[in-house]
């Protein structure tokens, strides 16, 4: 669900902050939840761009993605034909 709403903001052009919060012990095993916001990161594939990797600050673990930048597509402008006499 959450994964997909994260989708959707990218492809409107924004940007996705990711966080997981512990709670408890998990704070012991900040390496659980390194991979599922790689798992997160992974699943949005191509479309992202990781602007801000994994950092645990206190007790939450936040990622920033960013959509990457897509090439506007020049039009082709072609030379005036001359004609030829």
């Amino acid at each position: 669900m959450k994964v997909k709403n994260a989708v959707r903001f990218v492809q409107e052009g924004n940007k996705v902050k990711v966080t997981i919060m512990f709670r408890g012990r998990e704070l012991s095993h900040p390496e659980l939840g390194r991979e599922i916001l790689d798992r997160v990161a992974a699943t949005l594939g191509d479309t992202v761009s990781v602007e801000r990797n994994a950092k645990l600050e206190g007790k939450n673990m936040t990622m920033i993605l960013a959509p990457k930048a897509q090439k506007a597509k020049k039009p082709q402008v072609q030379a005036p034909a001359e004609d030829a006499e």
